[in-house]
């Protein structure tokens, strides 16, 4: 018992020395950290299962302890052809071929985060800063999964965004299949300039130049045959306008002819009743006069015909001398004092 208590004495005494000593290990207001511990009097040796939360401060005893601190929040990694800027001051882009073998360069820009929960297997198994997870875990990965997956498109699909856009979400899900184990979580991979070898550069837009002015041709065509329909349409309504116009005068020549025929086939009629009346009244005519009455009414007309007229009496006969055969009535005239018929 006295012998115990001897001992308790001496490791209180070093506990209060160690006490002493210790110094402040701070997180920031977006870090956790983690205490490794290198050497104990009595407890275990490593790294402490315990992820210490953000903006705090805690005490250990330097020399037998590390603190290592990780960001949680949204981190980004710039891979670029410039040297100004980006994570190197030295070209970074990523250099691969076209699934139809032209040479390209692209610009990235990884944005990911530490999932807080596995910072403590980070350092036990992998790194112990940002930049050394950085440098050692996600730009490697990164490069090589980006070359894999944009590698597959073609040439001229990486002028299409929709095309690039479908890439850089795949290689997202796939940066997650292998880094989401060790605690990271990409959120998103954004492309920026890309560049061709120069000499295909040339032949790319030299090709677009071409296309240009196939669209330019296009674009005339089609503005020609707008051009024709529309010349088509008005020819059309010409036509058509003269065929209503040509077809309205033939209307109405008909209905003009039909009109006329009607009222010639009117007159027509009347004429023909008219004549069937005349011919009724000289039928009449002709049965009365055929009568008794017939004679007198004759005498009547020749009455009415010499009436006014002046009436010569020439005695005819073998007592007379005169013969109507060789009788010259001019001369017979001239006789009588009268004149001559030729002067008439």
């Amino acid at each position: 018992m006295r012998k115990s208590r001897l001992l308790s004495i001496p490791c209180l005494l070093i506990g209060l020395m160690l006490l002493n000593g210790c110094v402040p290990h701070n997180t920031g207001s977006t870090e956790v950290g983690v205490r490794t511990v290198k050497w104990s009097l009595l407890g275990e040796v490593g790294v402490v299962d315990q992820v210490f939360a953000p903006g705090a401060t805690y005490f250990f005893m330097p020399f037998i302890n590390d603190w290592h601190t990780f960001d949680t929040k949204i981190q980004n990694m710039e891979m670029t052809f410039s040297t100004i800027r980006g994570d190197r001051k030295s070209r970074d882009d990523l250099l691969f071929k076209t699934i139809d073998g032209n040479d390209i360069s692209l610009d990235v820009i990884i944005s990911y985060r530490i999932d807080p929960a596995k910072v403590v297997q980070l350092v036990q198994n992998i790194a112990v800063t940002d930049i050394n997870l950085k440098e050692i875990v996600i730009r490697p990965a990164t490069r090589s999964i980006l070359r894999d997956i944009f590698g597959e498109l073609k040439t001229e699909e990486f002028y299409i965004a929709e095309r690039r856009s479908e890439k850089a979400e795949k290689a997202v899900r796939n940066l997650n299949e292998r880094l989401n184990p060790m605690g990271i979580i990409v959120e998103k991979v954004l492309t920026k300039d890309y560049r061709f070898n120069p000499a295909y550069q040339k032949a790319i837009e030299d090709k677009k130049i071409a296309d240009q002015k196939v669209e330019q041709n296009k674009s005339a065509a089609r503005a020609a045959l707008e051009e024709y329909r529309e010349k088509l349409a008005q020819s059309l309504g010409t036509y058509n306008q003269m065929v209503a116009e040509v077809d309205g005068q033939y209307e109405q020549t008909v209905l003009e002819t039909d009109a006329y025929y009607e009222h010639q086939a009117k007159i027509a009629e009347a004429i023909r009743a008219e004549g069937i009346a005349q011919a009724k009244g000289i039928t009449k005519m002709r049965e009365a006069l055929s009568g008794s009455g017939g004679e007198t009414m004759v005498r009547l007309k020749v009455a009415e015909a010499l009436q006014g007229k002046k009436i010569i009496l020439l005695p005819l006969g073998e007592a007379s001398g005169m013969d109507l055969k060789t009788l010259d009535i001019n001369d017979l005239l001239k006789v009588r004092g009268l004149k001559s018929l030729e002067n008439k």
